[in-house]
């Protein structure tokens, strides 16, 4: 028999907030011991800011109205890449978690004002925001890991919750559940201010 539509959508809310009952931070270094694909994996789902940050992302491209709006998100890994090695090449970066932070407000309210950007401003914005974020993840990579091997695991990871986040702002167009991305973006904004807060 054929979902309904509310089944559906609960469907795309729930595994989004399963992956939010992993170990809530991705600085305790738990998974650590897994080989290094499965580390670079895992670590976006373990950090309650990277991953938060990673779905609004998709969340806020879909409600954008460009046909171009899918390459937001997908320059997000892109760039965060870029981040990571800034930090394997020991370039300081002050005010990471401070950056990531605010990448967690400004993305709660963009979502929740369901702002319009032109797609290029939204490239350069969430560009930003990929460099704190993957030089968080580069800072964090295992000693003994491969590089490539990580940076694939966590950039896979992330175009995935990207996608979550996609299919979740699509879905909420899709049957005309205008709340939903309202109330994510302010749940979302509001998290970036704890986070902020507990960086200080």
């Amino acid at each position: 028999m054929k979902p309904s539509k509310s089944q559906s959508l609960g469907a795309v809310i729930a595994l989004s907030l399963a992956m939010t009952t992993l170990p809530a931070s991705a600085h305790d270094s738990v998974l650590h011991t897994m080989n290094a694909l499965q580390d670079g994996f895992l670590h976006p789902f373990t950090g309650f800011d990277h991953l938060l940050a990673m779905l609004a992302i998709g969340i806020w491209a879909a409600q954008q109205k460009h046909a171009q709006a899918w390459l937001i998100p997908a320059n997000f890994p892109v760039v965060m890449v870029v981040g990571g090695a800034l930090a394997l090449a020991g370039i300081a970066l002050p005010g990471v978690e401070h950056g990531i932070a605010a990448s967690v407000v400004v993305l709660g309210l963009l979502i929740s004002f369901a702002v319009k950007l032109p797609v290029g401003a939204g490239m350069a914005m969430v560009s930003v925001f990929a460099v704190a974020h993957g030089y968080a993840h580069g800072q964090e990579m295992p000693a003994n890991a491969s590089a490539l091997l990580y940076g694939s695991g966590f950039v896979g990871a992330t175009m995935l919750i990207h996608a979550i986040g996609w299919m979740a702002g699509k879905t909420a167009q899709q049957w005309m559940v205008s709340q939903f991305p309202r109330i994510a973006g302010a749940g979302i904004a509001m998290a970036g201010v704890f986070f902020f807060v507990s960086a200080s």
